[in-house]
C-alpha cells in the first residue's frame, strides 16, 4: 500500500510541475508576443535625451537565442555600447537638441565612465547642449556630470569630492576563530588576492601598488574635471583635501557647479535652451528608448566588410560562459566564427575581466593565436583586464587601454580550504588508508603536508612561467622584463602603456578604427559576439521580480546588507577555487 501511495504522490507531483511549467510558458509567450508588438517610441521634434544609466552595467547586453522557442530570442539594447552608439547618432539627429543628466546614479566602472564622458564631450562639439542636475552628487557621478555645459544642484544637496581610497579586509583572525583555514600557494610578491588570508594588515608591496594605482586613476579624473570646469589641478586637489565643496553653495563658490537651484528652475532653463514657453511640456526620450527607436544595431555602412567585436566580460570560469562570466566554449566558438567569416576583416576583443581560471585563460589564449593566423586581433581594455584578463589580451596585434583601466596582475596562486582545526574542535577525526604515498591527494580534513605543498608550489611556478612566457612573446619583451613588472602587481592604464603592457591609450572606438586599418577596410559594419543560448530554465531562474522566484542571493542581500554580502561572496569564491588561478585581487575596491 505504501508503495502505491509513493507512486501516486510522484505522479501527482509531476502533473502539478508540468501544469505550472505550462502556465509559466504561456505567460512568458504572451509577454514576449506583447513585447514584440509594442509601439516603438517615436522621437518628437525639439527633443531632449534623458541620460538615465542606472540599469546599465555591462558593455555588452548580449545576443540570446533558442532553437526551439523563437520568442525567447532577443538582442537587448541596454549595454554601454548601445548608449554610446545612441549618443553618436544623436549628434546628427535634427530632432535631438540636447542631453539632460538628472539625478544620475551610475553603476558603471571608472573606465566605462570615462568612455561615456568622452562621448558626451563629442556630442557637445556638435553644437548641442548637455546639462545636469542633482539632489546629491557621489564622486563618481560628479565625474561624469562635470562634462555638462551647466551643472545645477539642489540648495540642500551634498557633493562628494574627496579623492580616492581603497579599503582592504583581512580574515586571518576569522580563520583562527572558526578553525577554517585557507592554505595559500602563490607566486608573485604583489599577489594581494590571497593576502587577506595570510595576514591582519597590508604588506608594504600591496600598499605601494594600491597607492600607485589610486594616484594614477585620480590624475586622469582630476585632469578631465580640470579641463571641463576650467579649474587648476592644484585647486582641485586642495578642494578634495579640505572637503571645501561639500555643500551646493560651497561647490558653486569653488566652481564645481554653476547654479544652486531646484529642479523646476532647472527645467525652466532647459525650456529656455529649447526656445519653448514656460508652461510648455519638454519632449524627452530616455537614452535606451532612443537606442531602440532608431534600430541602431541595424545601421550599417554601404559595404560587406565587417569588424567583429567579441566581448569577454566577467570572471574567467570555464564552460559555456555567459553575460557575466567568461567560458572557453562561447569564446572559442566566437573566435572561430569570426576568423572563418570572409566578410570579417579584423577582430576586436573587448576585455573587462579580473581573470580567473589559468587553464581557461590558456585555452582562450590559444584560440586567439589560431585566429591571428587568419585575421588581425586588437584588444580594447575596459574597467579591468587583469591576471587572466591580461593573459587573454597579451598576444593581440595591438592593445588599447583606458587611462583608468586596472591591468597587469601577472601572477598565479592556488587556495585550498582546510577544515582540520574546525573538525578537531567539534570532535570529528579523519584517517586515511592508501595503496600509494600520494594516492589520497589533498584532503580538507587533514593538515597540508610539506611534500604536497611542494608539488602544488611546483604547479603554480609552472603556470607563472607559462604566463610570463606568453606575455613576453606577445609583447616582444624578455621574460626577465615581464617578471620585473609582473609578480602579481596591478597597474593603471597610463602606467601599462609606459611599461609596455599596452600600446596606447584609447577606447573601443580607437581599437575598432585601428583594427579596420589592419584589416584594410575603410567602410564596414559591426558584428557582435558571443551569442548565448537561452533555455527555458534560464528564463525561470531570471524571473526574480516574482516573489516565488526571488533568488537566494536577493534574500541574503536583504537580510545582511550589500557590503556584508560582498564579504560572504569573497569567502565563498575563495573556497570554490579549483586549480591554479590568475585573478586580480578582489579586495581592491576604489571609493
Amino acid at each position: 500500500m505504501q508503495f502505491l501511495k509513493n507512486i501516486l504522490s510522484t505522479i501527482i507531483g509531476l502533473f502539478l510541475f508540468c501544469l505550472l511549467s505550462f502556465f509559466v510558458l504561456i505567460i512568458i509567450g504572451v509577454a514576449a508576443a506583447g513585447g514584440s508588438d509594442k509601439d516603438v517610441v517615436k522621437v518628437k521634434n525639439n527633443s531632449v535625451i534623458e541620460l538615465d544609466i542606472s540599469e546599465v552595467k555591462n558593455d555588452y547586453s548580449g545576443i540570446f537565442y533558442n532553437d526551439e522557442f523563437q520568442f525567447l530570442n532577443s538582442e537587448p539594447q541596454d549595454g554601454l555600447i548601445d548608449v554610446l552608439k545612441a549618443i553618436e547618432n544623436a549628434k546628427t539627429d535634427d530632432k535631438i537638441k540636447g542631453i539632460t543628466i538628472t539625478n544620475s546614479i551610475s553603476g558603471l566602472g571608472m573606465a566605462q565612465s570615462k568612455a561615456l564622458r568622452d562621448k558626451l564631450n563629442e556630442f557637445k562639439e556638435s553644437g548641442k547642449f548637455v546639462v545636469a542636475y542633482a539632489d546629491m552628487f557621489r564622486q563618481k557621478d560628479y565625474y561624469l556630470n562635470s562634462v555638462a555645459d551647466t551643472i545645477y544642484m539642489n540648495p540642500v544637496a551634498d557633493l562628494e569630492f574627496k579623492g580616492l581610497s581603497s579599503e582592504v579586509m583581512f580574515y586571518k583572525d576569522l580563520q583562527e576563530k572558526t578553525g577554517i583555514k585557507m592554505e595559500v600557494i602563490r607566486h608573485g610578491k604583489f599577489k594581494a588576492a590571497v593576502e587577506p588570508f595570510l595576514s591582519n594588515e597590508m604588506s608594504p608591496e600591496n600598499r605601494e601598488q594600491i597607492s600607485t594605482l589610486l594616484n594614477a586613476m585620480w590624475s586622469t579624473i582630476a585632469t578631465d574635471i580640470s579641463e571641463s570646469r576650467n579649474i587648476p589641478l592644484d585647486s582641485l586637489n586642495s578642494i578634495a583635501t579640505n572637503l571645501s565643496a561639500r555643500t551646493a553653495q560651497m561647490a558653486q563658490e569653488k566652481g564645481l557647479i554653476d547654479r544652486v537651484a531646484y529642479i523646476d528652475e532647472y527645467q525652466s532653463g532647459i525650456r529656455k535652451a529649447l526656445g519653448i514657453k514656460k508652461d510648455e511640456e519638454i519632449n524627452t526620450v530616455s537614452i535606451l528608448d532612443y537606442a531602440e527607436s532608431k534600430g541602431l544595431s541595424d545601421i550599417v555602412l554601404d559595404s560587406d566588410d565587417e569588424i567583429a567585436i567579441i566581448y569577454a566580460q566577467g570572471e574567467i570560469t570555464g564552460g559555456e560562459g555567459g553575460l557575466n562570466y567568461i567560458g572557453e566554449k562561447s569564446m572559442r566558438r566566437s573566435l572561430r566564427e569570426a576568423a572563418d567569416n570572409k566578410d570579417v576583416k579584423a577582430i576586436v576583443l573587448r576585455v573587462d575581466s579580473p581573470g580567473g581560471s589559468a587553464l581557461t585563460s590558456e585555452l582562450i589564449w590559444r584560440e586567439i593565436e589560431i585566429a591571428k593566423k587568419k585575421k588581425p586581433v586588437v584588444v580594447s581594455m575596459g574597467n579591468l583586464a587583469a591576471s587572466g584578463g591580461y593573459y587573454i589580451s597579451c598576444n593581440a596585434n595591438r592593445i588599447f587601454t583606458e587611462p583608468t583601466t586596472i591591468t597587469g596582475s601577472i601572477g598565479v596562486f592556488g587556495v585550498l580550504p582546510n577544515f582540520t582545526e574546525l573538525a578537531n574542535n567539534i570532535g570529528v577525526h579523519t584517517e586515511q588508508v592508501s595503496t600509494h604515498a600520494n594516492a589520497s591527494g589533498y584532503s580538507v580534513f587533514t593538515p597540508l603536508e610539506d611534500d604536497t605543498r611542494a608539488i602544488i608550489q611546483e604547479s603554480v611556478e609552472g603556470v607563472y612561467d607559462t604566463f610570463i612566457t606568453r606575455v613576453a612573446e606577445g609583447r616582444n619583451m624578455t621574460k626577465e622584463q615581464v617578471d620585473a613588472i609582473g609578480q602579481g602587481r596591478v597597474w593603471a592604464g597610463t602606467d601599462a602603456v609606459a611599461n609596455g603592457l599596452a600600446d596606447e591609450l584609447g577606447g573601443l572606438d580607437e581599437a575598432i578604427a585601428y583594427a579596420a586599418k589592419l584589416g584594410k577596410t575603410n567602410s564596414y559594419s559591426i558584428v557582435n559576439y558571443p551569442e548565448y543560448e537561452r533555455n527555458f530554465e534560464d528564463i525561470l531562474n531570471n524571473l526574480t521580480s516574482m516573489p516565488f522566484a526571488k533568488s537566494k542571493e536577493s534574500f541574503i542581500k536583504e537580510e545582511v546588507g550589500e557590503e556584508n554580502y560582498q564579504v560572504i561572496q569573497r569567502i565563498r569564491r575563495a573556497s570554490q577555487l579549483r586549480g591554479a588561478q590568475v585573478i586580480m585581487p578582489y579586495e581592491i575596491t576604489v571609493k
